[in-house]
């Protein structure tokens, strides 16, 4: 079993009012603990097994019901927090929506942020699922719907499951490709951000968009 940081503290106090466990419940011997020390992080209880969460003292269909509902609440939040419409005014903004949207997967999605000429969000997809190389990601979609919501510029996005937001040669390779397939119909690409656990990479400012 492993050990629970002392940062963790938060996290337990959230989760234990989410799972509505009793304020009585000591430090050290309450569920919301408990689930911390056993798989080491939020993060990890969230992307549990159903078997795992219901075998840890505590957990019963109710409480597993509302530990399951944790990310999707999480990613309506953020995705109101950049509804259609708006305007983006920093790397920052953007960044921190992108995370908020795909860093907890634990499957590499590829997605782009339509932007209007005065970069307004005009709509953000899922455009493609598996691994983002040369034959999984095809530009021809990508510019068809910025097309179809007549975008003047997108920023696109990948997470990488790892954790690991490092771009690869295949990612490099899938951006300039992209970009010159932009450029065909006069859409600028602004960026295309990797998304790990907890940071992103932006080939804009590695200079390769």
């Amino acid at each position: 079993m492993k050990s629970a940081k002392p940062s963790d503290q938060c996290n337990a106090d959230l989760l234990a009012a989410i799972i509505r466990e009793p304020c009585s419940e000591s430090p050290g011997k309450s569920i919301a603990h408990l689930l911390i020390r056993e798989f080491g992080s939020l993060r990890k209880i969230l992307s549990a097994s159903d078997e795992a969460l219901l075998s840890c003292r505590g957990i019963g269909p109710a409480r597993l019901a509302a530990i399951r509902a944790i990310p999707g609440l999480a990613r309506q939040y953020f995705a109101e927090s950049m509804p259609a419409g708006l305007t983006i005014r920093s790397p920052i903004d953007t960044e921190s929506f992108l995370k908020s949207r795909m860093q907890h997967l634990e499957h590499e999605v590829f997605c782009c942020l339509y932007l209007d000429n005065r970069h307004r969000v005009l709509r953000f997809d899922e455009l493609f699922r598996g691994t983002v190389d040369g034959t999984s990601v095809y530009p021809r979609e990508v510019v068809k719907e910025a097309l179809a919501v007549n975008a003047a510029a997108v920023i696109l996005a990948h997470n990488h499951p790892s954790g690991v937001a490092e771009p690869s040669q295949a990612d490099e390779r899938i951006t300039r490709r992209l970009k010159s397939a932009l450029e065909l119909v006069d859409i600028r690409l602004l960026d295309h951000l990797i998304i790990g656990f907890g940071s992103a990479t932006s080939l804009a400012s590695r200079g390769l968009v």
